[in-house]
């Protein structure tokens, strides 16, 4: 039988932010609505090379779609010119288990990580929010600031990172498509001081302390997606409405996995899982005065749903070659 391949060109083609933002709110709300089969992630450590293996596989309900993504993360993979993640995505029919389609699931990560954070500004950000806030300027905080300015009107984007050129490149990229004021920080301290703060770091040892967020800020703490990595102070949990994408997988490695291995959070401070707020069986903001804070460890369902437009779009413009498996 014949599988469609579609390496990264082909996916890069067909897929946008707009498209994705709208696939992956859809399966934050199936999710919130319990219609999603989705185990949580397993992982292979591979602590001599720092880096780790993880499968992701899920099957949505309402549109009959099942798949399973193998992602990689390796942070020092820049200094051998490769990316710190990689994956592939196969997606399989629901009615034989035959795979429909086998395709880069690098671009698609990037892509729905950053949809993620923008559907969450869209439910927990204030609605007067400008100011964007950055602290890390790889590829996912390009994704974040992206679907960010799909959502809310950005007029300013603070940043900080540890490499000089990683900046410039940002600021030079992001310039050209947001078209907003840029403002390099030499704290993290000055970016914290925004109406939405992105943390995208793959940090062990909390870098943003509570003192320096204001009252109102919503979070997106992107970078915690492995046992162990904190990028937050624990009190600044305390402080906020805490709301996760999945509690079992956060609960292991999100931003809360340290804080409550350590005592320090408890899962009743959950506040909500993303998908609750977005299919309304749960509040998410309720003051501008609220600290929120979305703990993003990427589910399997938002990979299965851009994957699937990914492939349907691809069906209806002849992209890809069909490769025979079987």
């Amino acid at each position: 039988m014949d599988v469609l391949w579609l390496d990264q060109s082909d996916v890069r083609s067909v897929i946008d932010m707009p498209l994705t933002l709208s696939a992956v709110e859809n399966g934050f709300r199936e999710h919130g609505l319990k219609k999603v089969q989705m185990p949580p992630k397993s992982y292979l450590y591979f602590d001599k090379h720092n880096g780790d293996l993880r499968t992701m596989p899920s099957f949505m309900e309402e549109k009959d779609i099942a798949g399973v993504k193998i992602v990689n993360v390796h942070p020092d993979n820049r200094e051998q010119g490769l990316p710190t993640v990689m994956a592939v995505i196969v997606l399989n029919s629901t009615e034989t288990g035959a795979p429909l389609a086998i395709m880069d699931g690098t671009h698609v990560t990037d892509m729905r990580t950053g949809a993620a954070g923008g559907v969450a500004a869209k439910y927990l950000a204030r609605k007067n929010s400008h100011v964007v806030g950055i602290v890390g300027t790889g590829g996912q905080a390009r994704t974040q600031l992206l679907a960010l300015s799909e959502v809310m009107g950005v007029e300013e984007v603070k940043i900080n990172c540890r490499n000089a050129a990683h900046c410039d490149s940002f600021e030079k990229d992001m310039e050209k498509v947001i078209g907003c004021d840029f403002t390099r920080k030499e704290s993290i301290k000055g970016v914290c001081d925004c109406d939405v703060l992105v943390t995208t770091t793959p940090v062990r040892e909390p870098i943003v302390k509570s003192e320096w967020v204001h009252e109102g800020t919503h979070i997106n703490a992107i970078g915690a997606d492995a046992m162990g990595k904190q990028e937050l102070e624990s009190s600044l949990l305390k402080r906020a409405k805490v709301i996760v994408d999945d509690i079992v997988q956060a609960s292991h490695s999100g931003e809360i996995n340290v804080p409550l291995s350590k005592g320090e959070f408890s899962q009743a401070s959950i506040h909500a899982e993303l998908g609750e707020v977005v299919a309304g069986v749960k509040h998410g903001r309720q003051s501008d005065e609220d600290i929120t804070i979305f703990d993003s460890t990427g589910l399997a369902v938002q990979d299965l749903v851009t994957a699937d437009m990914v492939y349907t779009k691809a069906v209806e413009l002849g992209i890809g070659k069909k490769v025979k498996l079987f």
